[in-house]
């Protein structure tokens, strides 16, 4: 039986005297749900933790991409692309998507994730080429203007290194780095950071019935695995983010598992990004089926991941997202 340490995220100044810091952050927590694929889940005291799920449950995450990661940090979305689900189009020119980083830093946007293929159920495969010319002028320029932190979001080694060349800090790789054989080592020789996220299948399929054994368990697995290649490669720890990719692969009832039980991911020893922003289980449940009206849904997700201590949240609403962030943190922290 290999067990899996869930820590129970509290905010509540009632803190208990034994009760240890989440990850560095604003969470604290004095018990810990134990998860195996063979026997039911339990609670069990801080007391009683391994010393090494200690150690990766309450160490401080390290900076990434100049952010440090104790307190939330929102991740505006902007996509170069004529076919993403929620906001096709608009910003596909260089000036307009310019202008859009811009305004999202305006509206308090920490980073700005630049992505030049769209990664919606159904998209077809973008040529290196296409989505070079899409990202890496648009970096440029936007680098050119302002000192925000910027990713890209690709799963191309050369895209990557485009991305990089012209001012990117963090390569966000929807594949993990499975996609592209060369990317791990574009990674490591980058030195900049890198998230993983997890998907079952690819884009044009992904959503055509994934299935698992446990949606939780299973995803954690993957993400440590690839951890561990990732580190096998040459790329630090403290280098890396995590994702467990909501909505890539999944059901509406895996997304839910997901979302109930993220703290788990506090585990792997990395930071968390959640990118849940106007997806369509949101729209299902909140019968929002047009994608720009799910902005309340996607922050009711955004506030429960933040209740669940995860650092780092990818959202289209950058405005209102830093303001429901302003009033948690000021009533979590007083």
């Amino acid at each position: 039986m290999t067990p899996y340490y869930r820590p129970i995220p509290q905010t509540d100044p009632a803190r208990p005297s034994d009760a240890l810091i989440l990850a560095g952050g604003w969470c604290w927590f004095d018990r810990v749900e134990v998860l195996s694929r063979d026997t039911a889940p339990q609670l069990i005291s801080v007391s009683d933790l391994p010393k090494d799920v200690r150690h990766l449950l309450t160490m401080a995450r390290p900076t990434i991409a100049t952010l440090s990661m104790d307190r939330p940090r929102i991740m505006g979305i902007l996509n170069v692309t004529p076919d993403s689900f929620s906001d096709g189009g608009k910003f596909a020119g260089s000036d307009a998507a310019v202008a859009h980083a811009l305004a999202m830093k305006d509206e308090g946007a920490d980073l700005i994730d630049i992505g030049g293929e769209s990664t919606r159920p159904g998209a077809a495969l973008v040529p290196d080429e296409e989505e070079i010319d899409r990202t890496a002028p648009v970096i440029a320029a936007l680098r050119a203007q302002s000192d925000i932190a910027v990713s890209i979001d690709t799963r191309k080694a050369a895209v990557a290194q485009a991305a990089v060349a012209a001012g990117a800090g963090l390569i966000n790789d929807v594949s993990a780095m499975l996609w592209d054989d060369d990317m791990a080592h574009t990674v490591a020789e980058s030195g900049q950071a890198v998230c993983l996220m997890h998907s079952q299948g690819a884009p044009d399929t992904m959503q055509k019935d994934p299935r698992y054994d446990d949606v939780v368990l299973d995803v954690y697995d993957h993400l440590a695995d690839r951890i561990a290649a990732a580190t096998a490669a040459g790329i630090n720890r403290d280098r890396i983010i995590v994702d467990p990719g909501i909505g890539f692969g999944k059901t509406q009832a895996h997304n839910i598992a997901l979302l109930r039980r993220l703290s788990l991911f506090h585990a792997l020893g990395c930071p968390v990004l959640l990118g849940a922003s106007r997806k369509r289980f949101i729209g299902t449940i909140t019968d929002r089926p047009v994608a720009a009206d799910r902005a309340a849904g996607s922050l009711s997700v955004t506030l429960s991941g933040i209740a669940q201590g995860v650092q780092i949240h990818r959202v289209h609403d950058t405005k209102d997202t830093k303001a429901a962030c302003d009033m948690i943190w000021a009533l979590q922290k007083g």
